[in-house]
């Protein structure tokens, strides 16, 4: 590993987690890592540090060769990955937490570390403030790793919870968290699954050596969850969360997808409320461990961005064993999943794709169904994602090819239903 090294850090970017970076590491003397210099767009805004510290200029943090670590925290995924890559060719270590950035370049990214030699940390990406990257990386091995569930995205578990825990329609529950900060004034990144999508690629790369985009991943936000929904989950005494996994089948390939769930109370993810975040590993002989941690904000998100600068000290990088060391895993189109599906005219609903069926409940208003579709039925089509149809996914969703004929036989005949 070599011994430490004194790091010094330039930053693009002083938002909410530049600035909750510049405050812990003033209150963390021993790491021995100081900010040298931040790029920033508009250099006169007054900002809680000394003027001579900002500059417009990114040459003056890329070009400068007292600077051995790029520190990129912000928005914008087409800058940022102009600066990580010229950062990386320029022989500087590089910590970001751009998950829409990385996700979208994530092969290239890996090829120019093999390349320069260089090392790109990213935990601040995938869960703010829990190490969950590092720890698939080094502690879960490929062929023990037996299913990972998560709840990536602070916004919107806090609305989730806000439409339990209060009785808050979508909409106010919505309206709060652009209040407190937890969403952003547009939202639709996080409401409609993007963000935790671009998270969940990343965890997918660490997990099962799988690398693909959000494009090639079965995925939905919230924005369809209606109010009705909730009340079925509470007699049920259950939650809805917003939960993104990935499953070992018995064939050795993987499940994945990212959709809302119902959530047992005896699950690990029924009790992360508001915007903390929760990750569920079960392997091969540890059974289930579970990480619990805040999913957004200054101090959680610097906190792992912090960490990441402190394993630079010693050349830490991530190795990709998955990818490098093993066979990747391969990803499954065939299985079929559990789903509840709420919706006013039955019309709206290809009752013929559906495997089977088991419970019916038909309402003034809405009515809703409980079946088994096969995965890539929902893959191919979106009717699923139209006519105020809401589609959340039962607990233990996911059903194999030798499980379906049982369900057949329970099945409901779909031919005599009507609204």
């Amino acid at each position: 590993m070599g011994s430490e090294k004194k790091l010094v850090i330039g930053m693009f970017g002083f938002g909410v987690v530049g600035e909750g970076l510049y405050k812990v590491l003033k209150q963390t003397p021993s790491l021995k890592a100081s900010i040298k210099r931040v790029c920033i767009k508009n250099v006169d805004k007054k900002r809680n540090a000394p003027s001579a510290l900002f500059t417009s200029d990114k040459n003056d943090i890329l070009l400068d060769p007292e600077i051995n670590v790029v520190v990129e925290v912000i928005n914008d995924s087409i800058a940022g990955y102009e600066i990580v890559t010229t950062a990386l060719r320029n022989g500087k270590d590089v910590v970001s937490a751009s998950k829409k950035m990385l996700a979208e370049h994530l092969p290239e990214l890996i090829d120019l570390q093999e390349t320069t030699g260089r090392s790109l940390l990213y935990e601040a990406s995938a869960c703010a403030s829990i190490p969950v990257i590092r720890n698939l990386e080094e502690y879960y091995d490929n062929d023990l790793l037996h299913a990972i569930k998560a709840i990536v995205n602070g916004s919107t578990n806090f609305i989730l919870t806000k439409m339990f825990e209060e009785k808050l329609n979508f909409k106010e529950a919505l309206l709060l968290a652009q209040q407190l900060g937890f969403a952003e004034s547009d939202p639709i990144l996080d409401i409609e699954g993007f963000d935790a999508a671009n998270k969940w690629v990343l965890l997918l790369t660490h997990s099962y050596g799988i690398n693909i985009t959000i494009d090639e991943l079965l995925f939905n936000g919230i924005t369809q969850i209606d109010a009705s929904d909730a009340k079925v989950a509470e007699s049920k005494n259950q939650s809805i969360k917003l939960v993104a996994q990935a499953k070992k089948l018995h064939n050795g390939k993987v499940a994945t997808f990212l959709l809302p769930q119902f959530v047992d109370q005896n699950d690990q993810l029924y009790f992360v409320k508001n915007e903390y975040n929760g990750v569920v590993i079960e392997s091969g002989f540890a059974d289930k461990q579970f990480f619990y941690g805040k999913g957004a904000g200054s101090f959680p998100t610097a906190s792992a961005v912090l960490s990441d600068i402190a394993a630079l000290r010693y050349g830490y990088k991530y190795e990709y064993k998955k990818l490098y060391q093993h066979a990747p895993a391969e990803l499954s189109d065939d299985f079929h999943l559990r789903v509840y599906i709420s919706f006013e005219d039955l019309a709206t609903i290809p009752k013929e794709a559906f495997t089977s069926i088991e419970e019916w409940h038909s309402g003034n208003e809405r009515s809703y169904l409980i079946g088994t579709l096969p995965y890539s039925n929902l893959k191919a089509s979106d009717w699923w994602k139209n006519n105020r149809t809401s589609l959340i996914l039962m607990p233990n969703s996911i059903v194999e090819d030798n499980e379906i004929n049982e369900l057949k036989r329970l099945s409901l005949s779909l031919a005599g239903l009507e609204l």
